[in-house]
C-alpha cells in the first residue's frame, strides 16, 4: 500500500516532487526527526581556527529557546490570510484584524499588501510578520496558495521550522493541499493541521481525519474537537485539559470573539449553555470515543513529523484561533540547525546548530519595492546560528572567503512595514539591503570556515513569452523594473545565444499568473506598459555540460524542434514543446547532463 501510494504521488506531482526530493536529500538531515545522523557543529573544529575565531556571535540560549517560526500553507481560498490576520490579532500585533476583501469600515490585511493582491483577494508573494506573544518571538510566514506561485511557498518552507496546514472544513484535502502536505513530509517538518471554516457546513471530523491518514499515512491527534458546524457551531473541546470553550461572535468586525470556559465534567452547565441536546450528546459521545481510540499525544513524534496535532475552528469568526496560538507556542519546534552542503558522501555530515559560535544564515527570498518611493531591494535572511549584529561583516558562499560584505543594517519585517533591528537570533527572519549581490539560496556566514547550506532550486518554467516596452521612451524604466523583478526569482530571463542585451527579452515562469503579476507591477511600481508575446514551449532544461555539448548535439541533428537560448548568466538552456522530447533527449544524449533547475553561479566563475 505504501509503495503504491508513493508511485501514485510521483506520477501526479512529477517534476515538482523530483526536484524537492533531490533538494530534501541534501537538506533533510537538518530537520528534527531525521533518520540521518549528523555531527553537530557548535564550535570550529580545528585548533588553528579556534585560536582566531571569536565566540562573540554565539546566540544566548534563552533567545533561541523562545523563538517559534511558522509557515502557513493551504489550497487557495481556505482562509490562510484571514488566519494570519487573526493570529496577529490574538498575538497583540494589531488591534483589529484586516479583511481579504475589505468593506468600507475595514482595513486591508497586513500580509496581502500589493495592489494586485488586494484587487484579486489572493496572495501572490510570501510575507513575513514578526511579533511577540507571551514571551515567545513568533515569526509568521503567510504563503501563496495558488499553484502558479507555489515556488515562493516552497522557498518559505525552506526557512520554516514548523508548518500549519489549513483545510477548508467543507472540502477536506484539495489538490494544492496534497502537494504541500507531501513537501512538508519530504522536509520532515512538524505539521500542525487546522480545519477552518467551521462556521459553514462541513465534513465530519472523522471524515477529514480518515482522508489524511489514508492518503498520507500521517497519524492525526485531535487537540481541539468541534461542537457542531455551520450555524450550529458552538465551540470546541480542548482535549488536553477537557475544557469546553463556547464562543459568541464578536460585536465588532475584526475584534476578538467572546468565550466562556466550562469543564467537560460540568454536564449540567454545558447542556444549558450549548442549548442543543443533539450537540450536547454528540460532544459527550465523541469525547469518550476519542479517549479510547486515538493514540496518545506524543511531542517527540510531532517534532519528527510523524504525528500532526489537529485543531478545528473558524478564522473568520475567531473561534479556536487563540487556542491554536497558545498550543503552538508549547508544541512547536524551536529553531533547528541546517546541514552544510558540499561534503563527500563518505564524510560524516556537519550540522550547524543554532548554538554554533558563528553567525550563519541563508537567503530564501528577495523582494523589490517594499517601499516604492525608494526603489529598495531586500533579501530575506533566515538566521540559522549565532547573532546578527548591526554593522557586522560576513562572507558569502558564492564569493571568496576573504571578501567581506558589510551588513550595515537589518530590518524586522511586518508585511510591507519594517523596523530597524540591532540584533537577531536563530529562527529570526530579517531583511537586509540587497545591492544585487545576494540571490535566493545564498549563505552568509562569519568565521574562517566556509559554510554553504544546500541551495534552494528554481523549478523548471512551463510558460514562456517575449516581453517588450511598446513606448521607446519608457525603455530605461522598463529595463530597471524587469531587472529588479528578475532578482526576486519568481520569473527568469532568457535570451538568444550570444545576445548581450540588444535582442528580444524572453521571460520564463512556472504559471501564467506570474506574467500578469509582472505586467501589473511594471505598471503600478515603475509606471510603464508592457506587451507579452507567448511562445509555444512548455519545458526548459539547463545543459550542465556547457556550450560545447550543445554544439555537438546540434551538429549531430539532435536538437531539431528545440529552441536554444541562454539564461542571464549566459548558460545554455533548451526549450521543449513536450515532456516526451525532453525525456528522449536526456536519455539518448546523456553527455548533455540536462538539469530541470538552475542556481546562481559563483562570482569567480
Amino acid at each position: 500500500m505504501k509503495n503504491k501510494y508513493k508511485t501514485s504521488v510521483m506520477s501526479i506531482y512529477g517534476f515538482v516532487l523530483l526536484t524537492l526530493l533531490a533538494w530534501s536529500k541534501s537538506s533533510s538531515a537538518f530537520t528534527l526527526g531525521s533518520s540521518r545522523i549528523s555531527k553537530p557543529l557548535t564550535s570550529c573544529s580545528s585548533a588553528a581556527t579556534e585560536d582566531t575565531t571569536s565566540s562573540s556571535f554565539k546566540a544566548p540560549q534563552p533567545e533561541i529557546d523562545r523563538r517559534r517560526n511558522l509557515a502557513i500553507i493551504s489550497h487557495p481560498d481556505s482562509g490562510k490570510t484571514t488566519m494570519t490576520e487573526k493570529l496577529l490579532l490574538y498575538g497583540g500585533a494589531v488591534q483589529q484584524a484586516g479583511a481579504v476583501r475589505q468593506k468600507a469600515e475595514q482595513r486591508a490585511t497586513r500580509s496581502d499588501f500589493m495592489e494586485m493582491e488586494q484587487e484579486r483577494g489572493i496572495s501572490i508573494s510570501s510575507t513575513v510578520m514578526n511579533f511577540e506573544y507571551n514571551n515567545f518571538g513568533i515569526r509568521l510566514m503567510d504563503t501563496p496558495g495558488h499553484q502558479d506561485f507555489s515556488e515562493d511557498t516552497y522557498r518559505a518552507l525552506a526557512a520554516a521550522d514548523n508548518a500549519l496546514m489549513l483545510l477548508d472544513g467543507a472540502k477536506g484535502l484539495e489538490p494544492q493541499t496534497r502537494k504541500l502536505f507531501e513537501v512538508c513530509r519530504l522536509r520532515r517538518l512538524p505539521l500542525f493541521t487546522f480545519v477552518n471554516k467551521l462556521d459553514r457546513p462541513a465534513l465530519t471530523p472523522y471524515e477529514i481525519i480518515d482522508q489524511i491518514e489514508e492518503e498520507f499515512g500521517l497519524e492525526i491527534h485531535p487537540v481541539l474537537w468541534p461542537i457542531g458546524d455551520g450555524d450550529r457551531f458552538k465551540g470546541v473541546l480542548d482535549r488536553m485539559d477537557n475544557t469546553v470553550h463556547l464562543y459568541k461572535r464578536a460585536s465588532q468586525r475584526g475584534a476578538k470573539a467572546e468565550v466562556e470556559l466550562v469543564p467537560l465534567s460540568d454536564t449540567d452547565r454545558l447542556q444549558e449553555l450549548i442549548n442543543d441536546d443533539e450537540l450536547f450528546e454528540k460532544l459527550l459521545e465523541d469525547a469518550e470515543i476519542l479517549a479510547e481510540l486515538i493514540e496518545p499525544f506524543d511531542i517527540e513524534r510531532v517534532l519528527k513529523g510523524e504525528q500532526s496535532p489537529m485543531f478545528f475552528g473558524s478564522a473568520m469568526t475567531n473561534f479556536g484561533v487563540q487556542l491554536f496560538l497558545d498550543k503552538f507556542c508549547d508544541m512547536g519546534a524551536k529553531p533547528v540547525g541546517r546541514v552544510v552542503s558540499g561534503k563527500r558522501e563518505d564524510e560524516e555530515e556537519e550540522l550547524i546548530a543554532p548554538e554554533h559560535n558563528e553567525f550563519t544564515g541563508f537567503i530564501f527570498k528577495t523582494q523589490a519595492n517594499l517601499d516604492p518611493k525608494h526603489r529598495d531591494r531586500l533579501a530575506y535572511v533566515r538566521v540559522v546560528s549565532g547573532t546578527y549584529e548591526k554593522g557586522m561583516k560576513v562572507s558569502h558562499s558564492r564569493s571568496k572567503i576573504s571578501k567581506k560584505y558589510n551588513l550595515a543594517q537589518a530590518q524586522a519585517l511586518f508585511g510591507a512595514d519594517r523596523s530597524s533591528v540591532d540584533v537577531a537570533y536563530p529562527g529570526d527572519v530579517i531583511g537586509i539591503n540587497n545591492p544585487g549581490n545576494f540571490a535566493i539560496g545564498d549563505t552568509l556566514f562569519t568565521g574562517n570556515n566556509r559554510v554553504a547550506f544546500p541551495g534552494i532550486p528554481s523549478f523548471s518554467p512551463e510558460k514562456f513569452a517575449y516581453i517588450r516596452a511598446p513606448n521607446p521612451s519608457d525603455y530605461k524604466a522598463f529595463r530597471k523594473g524587469v531587472d529588479q523583478l528578475l532578482d526576486e526569482g519568481a520569473i527568469q530571463a532568457l535570451r538568444q545565444r550570444n545576445d548581450d542585451g540588444g535582442g528580444p527579452l524572453m521571460l520564463a515562469a512556472v504559471g501564467q499568473l506570474q506574467f500578469e503579476v509582472v505586467q501589473a507591477r511594471l505598471k503600478s511600481e515603475y509606471g510603464v506598459d508592457s506587451l507579452m508575446e507567448p511562445l509555444g514551449y512548455s519545458m526548459a532544461r539547463w545543459v550542465d555540460s556547457g556550450w560545447d555539448a550543445v554544439d555537438k548535439a546540434d551538429a549531430d541533428g539532435k536538437l531539431f524542434g528545440i529552441m536554444i537560448v541562454q539564461d542571464r548568466w549566459k548558460r545554455p538552456v533548451l526549450l521543449f514543446r513536450n515532456d516526451w522530447k525532453a525525456a528522449s533527449l536526456a536519455n539518448d544524449e546523456k553527455y548533455l547532463d540536462l538539469k530541470p533547475w538552475s542556481q546562481p553561479p559563483n562570482f569567480e566563475d
